[in-house]
């Protein structure tokens, strides 16, 4: 999507950012250069569906995966900051994003022999009820294909219908998933979870193989089949903007998992990605990768 962040003094700053994309950014830096990260989606003919295909080249992504649509065009959203927390605007309405699961042939085709694919809630939100059908049938049949599935829970309430669907979305995501990064205050806000464990216990029964509760600046609560753990938090002091907090920790989480680390390791390096990129403002923070990261 285009992404207008604040840049302060009533300014804002264009680039291309997105959820799932600011993972496949930072999964770029993290993995070894000959390793293909690949974006799937849907976008339109247009100029600025053209800079931001051109971008993504520029940064590495593999875009042969990027669907074009005559009619559509790419999604806006627009971030203001308080105090470092952020909100979002959103203008949605010709997003070639929505037609993501239209043509099934191409979607299975782009999912197809992966080692990992990595969705988001936000991803199930902005299609219809029987988008989200074909889109985790797909993610269900690459999974079965030796695909690693991954599953964001990445709530954003007003891309929803209502409550109770947004509950059975992020259900049928994790049941297709391997490994489920949900956000405890997210989870507690919709299912009324009192702890980690709650959320644990929730993606365990979906069939999750790996789940990592992120808890803001608290601990990080991990799951396998070696039983729940904590990680101890890494402390900000000063944090600027949270933009891609979660989007960094996906990166990094599953760039360990693919290079071998065990989800302890997988886990800190994760946690250690995103306390940095808080520190700076918008959703892409290049400037981080100079000196090296975890």
């Amino acid at each position: 999507m285009v992404e207008l962040s604040d840049a302060g003094n009533g300014l804002y700053r264009r680039g291309f950012a997105g959820d799932t994309f600011n993972t496949a950014w930072y999964a770029r830096r993290l993995l070894p250069a000959e390793w293909t990260i690949s974006y799937g989606s849907c976008i339109g003919t247009d100029a600025v569906s053209a800079e931001m295909c051109a971008f993504m080249a520029g940064e590495g992504i593999d875009t042969t995966a990027l669907r074009r649509l005559e009619s559509r065009t790419v999604g806006l959203y627009m971030i203001s900051l308080d105090a470092g927390e952020r909100s979002f605007s959103y203008w949605r309405g010709q997003s070639a994003a929505r037609m993501l699961t239209e043509d099934r042939v191409w979607l299975r085709g782009i999912l197809s022999e992966r080692d990992i694919v990595y969705f988001s809630g936000i991803t199930l939100a902005i299609l219809s009820s029987r988008g989200r059908d074909r889109l985790c049938d797909a993610l269900a049949e690459a999974r079965r294909g030796g695909a690693q599935i991954a599953f964001d829970t990445n709530l954003r309430p007003r891309l929803w219908e209502d409550r109770d669907t947004m509950r059975a979305g992020m259900r049928m995501g994790a049941k297709v998933a391997d490994v489920v990064l949900p956000s405890f205050d997210e989870e507690s806000w919709l299912f009324g979870d009192a702890t980690p464990a709650d959320t644990i216990a929730r993606y365990r029964d979906c069939g999750a193989r790996i789940v990592a509760v992120k808890d803001g600046g608290r601990a990080l609560t991990l799951w396998d089949s070696g039983g729940p753990r904590s990680l101890p938090a890494i402390m900000v002091q000063d944090f600027v903007d949270t933009t891609a907090a979660g989007d960094s920790f996906a990166a990094a989480f599953l760039a360990g998992l693919a290079s071998g680390k065990n989800p302890d390791a997988a886990g800190r390096s994760a946690m250690e990605l995103a306390a940095k990129v808080i520190q700076f403002r918008g959703a892409l923070v290049p400037g981080i990768f100079q000196g090296g990261t975890s």
